[in-house]
């Protein structure tokens, strides 16, 4: 069993499979997220055992909502201008221009936070419901997720897990994908 596989099923899974877990997931009650590290390279595997867990949480009555960064990418990017397009762009231009021009995308333009908001459950309960956010990995190297996390801020109402791949630096650093320098400042709660 590696690293990540025996944090997800010991230490997160009784968690989320609490009767109602936001209390230990996070010490903000309106903050009920927290984000669960892996390393990059263990993409393929943490998806894997995210859909088993996904599978063990219903077997307990919770109901899981699966957020794909990488749709709301999709989705923000084509909102705009055909795909084809933003291929075009990003051949005739530097990568620090697209890099840029996206990122200003997802926070003026179509709003990451509230592509990911609006996939939240209609109806939250708190007791019953689990969302994982996964995918991270797409937005690199435009968005960070500390912008996401501080955004959602009073707007996730149920045990929501971020799914990070990067390195831990310190006890609340994380240095996404394991290249950018790292983010001190997450409050969130890190598994």
């Amino acid at each position: 069993m590696t690293d990540f596989e025996r944090r997800l099923r010991d230490d997160l899974e009784p968690i989320l499979g609490s009767p109602d877990p936001r209390e230990k997931l996070s010490a903000y009650h309106d903050m009920p997220y927290a984000l669960f590290r892996y390393d990059p390279e263990q993409e393929f595997s943490l998806r894997r055992e995210v859909t088993l867990l996904e599978t063990r949480l219903a077997q307990k009555g919770k109901r899981v909502t699966r957020i794909s960064l990488a749709e709301c990418l999709h989705e923000a990017m084509s909102s705009l201008r055909p795909m084809e397009d933003w291929y075009e762009a990003e051949r005739s231009g530097t990568v620090e221009e697209t890099v840029q021009t996206i990122t200003n995308m997802l926070e003026e333009y179509a709003p990451l936070v509230d592509l990911v908001a609006k996939r939240m459950p209609a109806d939250p309960d708190p007791r019953a419901d689990v969302v994982f956010i996964n995918r991270t990995g797409a937005l690199f190297p435009v968005y960070r997720t500390f912008s996401l996390l501080e955004q959602l801020k009073g707007r996730v109402l149920v045990p929501t897990i971020l799914f990070y791949p990067g390195d831990l630096d310190g006890a609340s650093g994380l240095r996404f994908m394991g290249v950018l320098d790292a983010e001190h400042n997450y409050r969130p709660k890190i598994f």
